[in-house]
């Protein structure tokens, strides 16, 4: 009977490896080391192992001298530890020096410590192929420093560790050095994206290209092996005896080209196959070509624009392929007889791809329904209860998507929900007062915690105030209200929603701001200053998050007859927009996410204003001095203002049809 001190238990390999070890009728115990945030991890992969019973967790963490184990476990685990297994590390291509030294150097040497603290029987060290580096020909399992470059922190800290197991002399170790380690050949488990996952996204993109003849680049070769492979020629290979000393390559015994993993990859995802290669004699001064050009300014810039979209870390692209053959004949002989073989990637490249579409995709939050873009789409709504907001939750339901809507009366939401409900659609209610840092979080995280995901958002809620500056002296109070709901409620509600959004690498912020900024509308100082803030956020907000797929759309939205624009009586006699038409426009935002959505009017307008702005400001003023205050905004004792176009002059007409949607 033997017993094992497992660490990095709860990762890819370590839970595998673990299962494949509980199975086995002479294993008495394992103890798995479990840092003390991971034990919830622990509990889940517990439920799906055999005999699981048999295991012990040991808090402590790789990172800390000794391992940060107490001195009651230290007395449990000494003498009685046949294999010490050591799985803990960072893989992480990408990762920097300062990360990958702490996870991987110190924690060996900490590892090593405890080894010999309990007097383990022997210290199995999962290292990588990475320690061959860029050695060029065949890298035998004796072979280890042979003057090879080490070309990134990965590289490098994994050579370090396995030296220092190399060079102990306390406990007998054995050494295993996975290839590019995917996801169960079985079940497509796979807990990260790593290796070839990066280049899946783009796949999926290509699974829409039309199947053409493709010639693919002889770039080399690599060596991909799957996770049940690893762990179940680990389980052998670490109770097999006299195999002290010696490393193992559980890799493919042939190397895999780079034209044949894309090609197993693309028939799974329907993505065109390369139907011919090309010559390693044409395609290496290509190579040498791209390589070139990254010296030239902006070139990179702009790689690594279009990399970040699709969620490739630059650094792979000098790590796709291996220079050294790995040579496997000792893991080989010693796997004789066992049944553990490596399968042909072609075999379960279908198995991986289907596992990652449904769990790991970074941009499956992106994928809409059958019925079209909004379908199956979370779109909060504010200002739902009535106008633009109502009339735009009544469309989306009707496209397929459910709006949460949003508004401070309860009561008038439930009728918007029921009359979509009637309709055949679904919305959810969530009572809120976007003024209020409170309201708003507590609302957010009901959202959260009920809803799949929060798709869309559009900033609808606003608050219009119609007075010159002359009668708004003393009424500081206005600038504030306007601020409050139109610029900081919207911002409020979008940093709430932003992480959320950034994690799932998809999000869509309608913003509907106000004809009035891309002109100059007299008596709107208050009105329009926050529209045309909370435009300038979303702009500079859209650059920082364009990398996590996060867009925004700005409405400049002309004049609408909702119940905000009822106290000014003149316009009831100004060309207006129904909040069905204005709905339309915020659900083209929504379907097509545009950066701008306005009207002719208001592009007229803004050009204008670019071209000649002197002439713009003489125009507007000429309509400050005809349209009069309205009653509402305390001018009722200067002028004389009643229902209809008749209080109107002739110029004043003209003008509001000339300016068909502006607010005057």
């Amino acid at each position: 009977m033997a017993t094992y001190l497992v660490t990095g238990a709860t990762g890819l390999i370590g839970r595998h490896f673990v299962a494949e070890l509980l199975a086995r009728p002479d294993t008495e115990r394992v103890w798995l080391l479990v840092r003390e945030r991971s034990q919830d991890r622990f509990a889940a992969a517990a439920r799906a192992w055999p005999n699981a019973e048999k295991t012990r967790p040991v808090l402590g963490d790789v990172r800390e001298p000794g391992l940060g184990v107490d001195e009651a476990q230290l007395t449990e685990l000494t003498g009685h530890v046949d294999h010490l297994v050591h799985l803990a590390a960072l893989y992480d291509i990408a990762a920097d020096d300062d990360a990958s030294i702490a996870a991987n150097v110190d924690g060996t040497r900490h590892v090593i410590e405890l080894a010999s603290a309990v007097g383990a029987g022997c210290l199995h060290h999962v290292s990588s192929v990475a320690v061959a580096g860029d050695y060029r020909g065949r890298f035998t399992e004796e072979m280890f420093d042979a003057g090879q470059r080490l070309v990134t922190a990965y590289h490098r800290t994994k050579f370090e560790s396995e030296r220092l197991v190399r060079s102990q002399t306390e406990v007998p170790w054995r050494v295993y050095r996975p290839a590019i380690v995917v996801g169960s050949s079985v079940t497509g488990e796979m807990d990260k994206i790593d290796g070839p996952y990066y280049f899946f996204s783009a796949l999926a993109r290509l699974s829409a290209v039309p199947s053409v003849p493709l010639l693919f680049p002889d770039i080399g070769d690599t060596n991909i092996v799957p996770v049940d492979y690893v762990a179940a020629a680990m389980a052998h290979l670490v109770t097999e005896p006299g195999l002290d000393g010696h490393a193992f390559h559980l890799v493919n015994p042939e190397p895999q080209t780079a034209r044949g993993v894309y090609n197993a990859f693309a028939s799974a995802a329907g993505a065109p196959v390369a139907t011919a290669e090309l010559d390693h004699r044409l395609s290496n001064p290509l190579i040498s070509l791209v390589k070139l050009a990254e010296h030239v300014p902006g070139v990179t810039i702009a790689r690594d624009a279009v990399l970040d979209r699709l969620g490739i870390p630059p650094i792979l692209l000098s790590t796709l392929t291996f220079e050294p053959r790995f040579d496997s004949t000792e893991t080989r002989k010693a796997l004789a007889g066992s049944g553990v073989d490596v399968p042909p990637l072609e075999d379960y490249a279908d198995v991986l791809w289907r596992y990652w579409r449904e769990h790991l995709d970074p941009f499956r939050a992106r994928r809409h329904g059958q019925r079209g873009e909004l379908d199956g789409r979370r779109v909060v709504i504010t200002g739902a209860s009535s106008g633009i907001g109502r009339a735009t939750a009544l469309k989306v339901a009707a496209a397929g998507a459910v709006p949460l809507l949003v508004a401070r009366r309860q009561t008038e939401l439930e009728e918007v929900q029921a009359e979509i409900a009637a309709a055949g659609g679904q919305a959810y209610v969530y009572p809120c007062d976007l003024t209020d840092d409170e309201s708003v979080a507590k609302t957010v995280e009901a959202m959260l915690t009920e809803q799949p995901g929060i798709d869309m958002l559009v900033n609808n809620a606003g608050r219009s105030i119609r007075r010159s500056v002359q009668l708004s002296y003393d009424r500081m109070h206005d600038y504030e209200r306007a601020m409050a709901i139109n610029y900081f409620g919207a911002v409020r509600l979008i940093l709430a929603l932003l992480p959320h959004m950034i994690e799932r690498r998809f999000g869509h912020v309608v913003n509907v701001s106000s004809i009035g900024v891309q002109g100059i509308a007299p008596r709107f100082s208050a009105y329009v200053a926050s529209k045309a803030a909370l435009d300038y956020f979303a702009k500079i907000v859209a650059t920082e998050t364009h990398g996590a797929g996060i867009t925004f759309t700005t409405v400049h939205m002309p004049l609408v007859r909702t119940p905000m624009i009822r106290p000014t009586k003149i316009y009831d006699a100004f060309p207006t927009k129904s909040p069905e038409q204005a709905a339309d426009m915020v659900l083209e935002a929504l379907l097509k996410r545009p950066k701008h959505i306005g009207t002719p009017t208001g592009r007229a307008i803004s050009a204008a204003y670019t071209v000649a702005p002197g002439l713009v400001d003489a125009i507007a003023y000429q309509g400050y001095r005809i349209f009069p205050d309205s009653t509402a905004a305390g001018g009722g004792g200067r002028v004389k203002i009643g229902k209809g176009d008749r209080h109107l002059g002739a110029a004043a007409m003209a003008l509001a049809r000339l300016t068909r949607g502006f607010h005057w």
